[in-house]
């Protein structure tokens, strides 16, 4: 296989391997497991609890804000790792901590920002 579509049929044919392993594994499984539902195997299941009611909820909205704020602080935390190992390299020192320093302040505008719109108040 050679030329510039070779390397597409190469990936093709990898695709397709890489599929029928999927799907063969995934045939050989529900061929080999063991099928016997019964009543309460077949019953809603969460923490213990016996389901009570309609299985829909509403959840706030605030959760859902402590998450997005989650993974700011958790992309944060990503970039500050690899800056600390280039801080170190010669000729990146000023450059670097520059870079860093608008970074960090761009995360404290959004913090702010969440503090003055009292979304890190837990009511």
């Amino acid at each position: 296989m050679g030329g510039y579509f070779g390397s597409y049929a190469l990936v093709f044919a990898l695709l397709v391997i890489g599929v029928g392993i999927v799907a063969g594994a995934l045939m050989a499984n529900r061929l080999l497991r063991p099928s016997r539902p019964t009543v309460e195997k077949l019953t809603t299941y969460e923490c213990g609890v016996d389901p009570v009611g309609e299985g829909w909820a509403q959840s706030q909205i605030r959760y859902y804000v402590f998450t997005y704020l989650y993974v700011v602080f958790a992309v944060d935390a990503v970039f500050l790792f690899p800056w600390a190992t280039v801080f170190a390299a010669p000729g990146y020192g000023m450059t670097t901590l520059v870079e860093m320093f608008v970074f960090l302040g761009f995360i404290a505008l959004g913090i702010l920002y969440a503090w003055k719109k009292r979304v890190l108040t837990w009511t």
